[in-house]
């Protein structure tokens, strides 16, 4: 079993920066997937940010060149710096690990934390 809290969410001005943290504790053999999604009133779950297995990143359009996702070496922490925030980026933000523990894949989210950007 693996527990995530995230943490750093907040209300910002448009034009500002936050930075989100997600805390990994439990016991896994290795990491697939880390990364952070975000989910609107009315809208879906969407990615916004994540390392794969090989440890490249992926970013939604909507966030490329504002947002940089980052990890510790060992994997515990995971974090989203984002800047230049815009009102479309209000959401819960979520992180998400896809890990292996012996032959069994599992995902685990955290249960959120409120972006607001409002002037």
């Amino acid at each position: 079993q693996v527990q995530l809290v995230e943490s750093g969410g907040g209300l910002v001005q448009p034009g500002g920066s936050l930075r989100l943290s997600c805390a990994a504790s439990g016991s896994f053999d290795s990491i697939y997937v880390m990364g952070w999604y975000r989910q609107a009133p009315g809208k879906q779950r969407e990615l916004v940010a994540a390392f794969t297995r090989s440890g490249t990143t992926n970013y939604t359009d909507a966030v490329k060149g504002r947002s940089t996702i980052s990890r510790d070496n060992t994997g515990n922490t995971l974090w989203l710096q984002m800047n230049n925030l815009k009102p479309e980026d209000s959401a819960v933000y979520y992180c998400l690990y896809n890990v292996r523990r012996g032959s069994t894949l599992s995902v685990y989210w955290g249960q959120g934390t409120q972006v607001t950007v409002s002037s």
